[in-house]
């Protein structure tokens, strides 16, 4: 069966699927009909993710579903494609079931070769070249694994560190993919070797990224929880050092997410400040763990948050007031553009949008092509578009967005 090609094509057929009417999906939904009509007649090719969200638990489906895989991915043959495949198998191999494998017996890397191998890896994700990652996360976790079985005492306690974060960026990695099953086994594991770890902070760290999960499921509830109750935990004291206030606002900002597509505003913007005020506090921009926070990300975070409001007008503003934002990784710093974009597209103004989601594939080139919202904003743009030739229906042509 071939993919729908939009968001309104899949949402036509989900919905036929559960044998519901416009009316029906929109009630289920607490939606309005016009939004369900407007989508499914591919007038709008963007929704805000408390609309997708509350879409997707209508249909009893992930969120991730009504979006698609991303198109470069795609097999012809509906198979997965081979290099998530090798992911998968990495994150699962034969050999973590007793009799179906066998352990490799050449002595693994070095602590201080994984230690380097977990900083190239966190820089190239960073700048979202997600098919490269495909490559070098499978070494890098056999390598992991191989490590804390030779290794003893403090050195297997660091190798279950850099194991850890390993496991991490895979669920990461997965999640962008659309995989959200693999990932959460991912994760799963990466929670275990941090147990055994000799880092504290990486139990912060995974939380973060589950609530992350939670949210690509539209379990944002679950995702809010998660995140709110760590933060709790954690809760820095006056004289705290930087990493654990910075630890504390990177999950207050994911509980922020989670609040905003469940559509409790009140709870995100006050979530939102706190953790502009930890940022605030800690005075510069920190990168921990390949996840940065200061006032920069606090201030992305909080435009992003008022883009899901759709509050336009005030994302804006608050663009405008952000500093520092090229020291922002890439893939931060092009999904900071793409809410610009959706920001500028939702008050008609087109050429402002494009400019942004310009700005957005010049910063991360293949994090656009793989990434869901952009595809689905460009197309809503390049329909929109009188003209022949123009800078946005180049774009769609770059990022080969179907007609």
């Amino acid at each position: 069966m071939a993919v729908a090609a939009t968001l309104g094509d899949r949402l036509a057929e989900l919905r036929v699927r559960r044998g519901l009417t416009q009316e029906g999906l929109a009630e289920k939904a607490r939606l309005s009909v016009d939004t369900v009509r407007k989508l499914e007649q591919n007038q709008r090719f963007t929704a805000r993710m408390a609309t997708l969200n509350s879409l997707a638990r209508a249909l009893d489906i992930e969120t991730s579903a009504l979006l698609g895989p991303p198109a470069v991915l795609e097999s012809s043959a509906g198979a997965e494609p081979p290099s998530i495949l090798a992911l998968r198998q990495a994150v699962t191999p034969l050999s973590g079931f007793p009799g179906l494998g066998e352990d490799d017996d050449t002595p693994p890397p070095t602590v201080g070769q994984l230690r380097s191998s977990i900083r190239t890896t966190e820089g190239v994700r960073r700048r979202g070249e997600l098919t490269k990652i495909t490559a070098l996360l499978p070494t890098l976790l056999a390598d992991g694994r191989a490590a804390v079985r030779h290794f003893t005492g403090e050195d297997r306690s660091a190798a279950y560190a850099v194991l850890a974060e390993a496991y991490q960026v895979a669920a990461t990695t997965l999640t962008a993919f659309g995989k959200e099953d693999a990932a959460y086994t991912a994760l799963e594991r990466s929670m275990d070797a941090a147990a055994r770890s000799d880092d504290p902070h990486l139990e912060a760290i995974g939380i973060s990224t589950l609530s992350w999960i939670f949210c690509k499921q539209g379990r944002v509830a679950d995702a809010e929880r998660v995140a709110v109750r760590m933060a709790e935990r954690i809760e820095p004291g006056f004289r705290s050092a930087p990493l654990d206030l910075a630890l504390w606002g990177i999950l207050l900002l994911r509980g922020a997410t989670a609040a905003v597509r469940a559509d409790r505003g009140d709870t995100a913007e006050e979530l939102l400040s706190l953790a502009s005020a930890a940022a605030a506090r800690i005075g510069t921009d920190r990168l921990d763990y390949a996840t940065p926070f200061g006032p920069t990300n606090a201030g992305v975070a909080t435009v992003n948050a008022y883009v899901d409001m759709g509050k336009p007008d005030k994302a804006l503003t608050h663009a405008a007031r952000i500093p520092g934002l090229s020291g922002l990784p890439p893939t931060w710093l092009a999904r900071h553009y793409l809410d610009r974009a959706q920001a500028y597209a939702e008050m008609n103004r087109d050429g402002d949008a494009t400019r942004a989601l310009l700005a957005a594939e010049r910063t991360a080139p293949e994090w656009m092509r793989y990434h869901g919202s952009s595809r689905h904003l460009v197309a809503e743009l390049r329909g929109r578009e009188l003209r022949r030739t123009s800078p946005i229906k180049d774009l769609a042509l770059r990022l080969e967005v179907e007609d």
